[in-house]
């Protein structure tokens, strides 16, 4: 974190944010909403997803890759914007940059079902990875003892998200297959956790399927909240400052960008997209997109 000669100071430097795919656009989003002053530099992997259905170790090495190359890009914070890199990977990210505030969104949403569950009986629909680790039910159970958590895989949603098939008979026949049991009114649940950054984008089909008695926790606001507590003090932008948003992806440049302006209404026409190697050095910033 250290400056070099010529190099911006901490305060003008991006806020680093990581996904598989599209999916942690939407955590993007809502830091943009939050914090409107920010540089963001998001980066996309979309060769190598999705995450959610690769071994822990392949998960930690996928994640730490992405997250060395916006270190060396240069960022002040990072964001590990995917549910499935938080629960196996955020331990060996932080330790291999203890320097750096490093906030994943799986903390973030397990707090937001903790504060938003009545009656303690929480599904959480994620990616096979994130259920098998396990991560939303010991994060759950620090903040709310007792709390009944049940962990459902929903593989195919992050297909139909990045798809732009959001809505409509198909999402909520998907959704009915995953979830109708563990939203079956005799279970009496009352939170239902989007526990992948793909899945808010499924929201309108998914509060339909879980019905008016069932609340929806999206971890993207919360997320928001943690980098603005993180940021606090002279990590945080200069009031005023122009804010930003660069998008660099792995593969599927252009169909990442119709993405992105998609979910970035004030972006002016389809924004440039870097593509980038991982296994490269990084090449020079570019400037935000807006």
């Amino acid at each position: 974190m250290n400056c070099q000669p010529n190099a911006p100071a901490i305060p003008d430097l991006p806020v680093g944010i990581f996904d598989s795919g599209v999916g942690g656009l939407t955590v993007a989003s809502a830091i943009r909403r939050r914090l409107p002053d920010e540089t963001l530099l998001y980066l996309g992997d979309l060769a190598r997803m999705p995450y959610g259905t690769k071994s822990p170790q392949t998960v930690a090495r996928y994640a730490v890759n992405a997250a060395d190359f916006l270190v060396r890009r240069g960022i002040k914070a990072l964001v590990v914007a995917c549910n499935t890199a938080s629960a196996l990977a955020l331990e060996a990210i932080a330790a291999r940059h203890p320097d750096l505030p490093v906030i994943g969104v799986v903390e973030a949403g397990a707090a937001g079902a903790a504060r938003g569950s009545a009656a303690g009986r929480i599904v959480v629909a994620a990616t096979e990875g994130t259920c098998r680790s396990g991560a939303y039910e010991r994060a759950i159970a620090r903040r709310r003892p007792g709390a009944s958590v049940v962990c459902v895989p929903c593989p195919l949603f992050v297909a139909l998200a990045e798809d732009g098939l959001t809505d409509g008979p198909i999402v909520e026949a998907v959704a009915r297959h995953y979830l109708g049991a563990a939203l079956d009114p005799a279970a009496a649940a009352d939170c239902l956790v989007l526990g992948c950054t793909h899945f808010p984008l499924l929201a309108p089909a998914l509060a339909r399927v879980a019905g008016p008695g069932v609340r929806l926790v999206d971890c993207a606001e919360a997320t928001a909240d943690l980098l603005a507590a993180a940021l606090a003090g002279p990590l945080a932008a200069r009031p005023g400052a122009a804010g930003g948003l660069t998008l660099v992806a792995t593969d599927a440049p252009d169909r990442f960008a119709r993405i992105a302006q998609r979910l970035f209404p004030a972006l002016a026409g389809l924004p440039p997209v870097e593509l980038a190697d991982l296994g490269r050095p990084p090449a020079p910033a570019a400037a935000p997109a807006a």
